[in-house]
């Protein structure tokens, strides 16, 4: 298996320098780090009984696939994952006779009762909920049990502890404590999802990250901000973001340069537009606690890398799992870039798909972890000046994320 892990390795290099990919270089970027996580996820997928064909078909497919094609088994590897990560927690938390109930329950049954699971609190003016869905009983687990027990399922779990990065910033830091395969979901971002649509409605906007480490952009835009989440908690609960963050958009600052222009092609969102509902969220969640990986420092290699992960909201005995909460009401927009501006338009009626998603994102493992801090490359753009402590881990991968 480890000449067939070396093999693979090998191919993972070789296929990232590959000249077939976009000549844009932040799509080239996009491209390479789909192309690595179609591989890694892939590998992953086949498991300890994996052969060399085996190996040597998903290196053929990865360099002759189209980036669409490998960005969709992605989402099936990842999504095939979490499931599993689901069932978990649903073994560990479930009373037993709920989970021989609904094993017996069929398909209509189960979308007429009330959700155990669900997160979906749009912000606004928040007004109190008709419908407001019960919290399911659950075991009265602490977290630190909860993940024990989830660690003796999958394998490994996360804890937080001083971390070993040799400088005094580094703060706290996340540890794998188990042990974990190449292409395993390591670790979920947690946090409230803003859209392009809703940039200014990110606290502290228009310099959101003055006062707060823990946002993160996808390669499409959406932000996560993982602030109001922490730690997490010990409960399963109503998870209401007006309670957790103020969501008025910060217009001090705003009268000069780019912010006074975005300013006045933008009009400011109304609240009173956006919906809000309740639902339920798992706080007690051992995996979604990506915010808490670091940097490595010089020297060092990081272990894991961002995978996007879109989430189907039709997964609803998932859902509770899922850490993350939609900004807004979910208004058929979308936003197109033009340099450093986002500008409205709006959606044909013939693209993408019908079903709808939370853009999420995970942490997936570059190579075989065992008891040992998770670091992540922060890729941090070159343009801005950065901190003392950052050490690019590939300058030029910054230079083509941030382009």
């Amino acid at each position: 298996m480890a000449f067939l892990f070396q093999k693979f390795q090998e191919a993972v290099r070789t296929l990232a320098k590959s000249p077939t990919f976009a000549r844009d270089p932040r799509h080239l970027q996009f491209e390479a780090d789909i192309n690595r996580l179609f591989l890694y996820t892939s590998y992953n997928r086949l498991g300890k009984d994996a052969e060399e064909a085996d190996i040597e078909e998903i290196i053929q497919m990865a360099g002759k696939a189209s980036v669409s094609d490998q960005q969709k088994q992605v989402q099936e590897n990842i999504h095939s994952q979490i499931k599993t990560f689901c069932a978990s927690m649903d073994e560990v938390l479930l009373p037993d006779s709920k989970i021989v109930d609904e094993s017996l329950e069929s398909p209509s049954q189960r979308t007429m009762a009330p959700s155990r699971s669900g997160l979906s609190l749009a912000v606004g003016r928040i007004s109190q909920p008709n419908n407001t869905p019960d919290v399911p009983d659950t075991k009265s687990l602490k977290l630190g049990e909860l993940s024990q027990r989830l660690k003796n399922l999958i394998g490994y779990t996360l804890k937080i502890k001083p971390s070993e990065i040799p400088h005094k910033e580094a703060g706290q830091g996340l540890f794998l404590e188990g042990r974990a395969d190449v292409g395993a979901v390591i670790a979920i971002y947690p946090g409230i999802i803003y859209s392009p649509a809703y940039y200014r409605y990110i606290p502290g906007y228009p310099r959101v990250d003055t006062h707060n480490p823990y946002l993160i952009t996808r390669y499409d835009g959406t932000v996560i901000n993982a602030q109001p989440w922490g730690e997490g908690g010990e409960t399963r609960e109503m998870w209401d973001v007006s309670r957790v963050i103020n969501y008025e958009p910060n217009v001090q600052d705003m009268d000069k340069g780019s912010d006074r222009l975005w300013k006045m092609l933008s009009k400011p969102l109304e609240a009173t537009r956006m919906q809000s509902s309740s639902e339920v969220l798992e706080r007690r969640n051992p995996l979604a606690l990506a915010h808490f990986a670091n940097h490595p420092a010089k020297g060092m290699v990081p272990n894991v890398m961002v995978c996007p992960y879109d989430f189907p909201l039709t997964e609803k005995d998932m859902r509770t799992y899922i850490p993350n909460i939609q900004f807004g009401s979910g208004e058929d927009m979308k936003m197109k870039r033009y340099g450093s501006f986002w500008f409205k338009s709006w959606k044909s009626g013939n693209g993408g798909s019908d079903v709808p998603v939370l853009k999420t994102l995970v942490l997936v493992a570059t190579r075989a972890l065992e008891d040992e801090e998770v670091l992540l490359n922060y890729r941090l753009s070159n343009s801005k000046r950065r901190p003392s402590w950052y050490t690019p881990v590939d300058e030029e991968e910054d230079r083509r994320r941030w382009s």
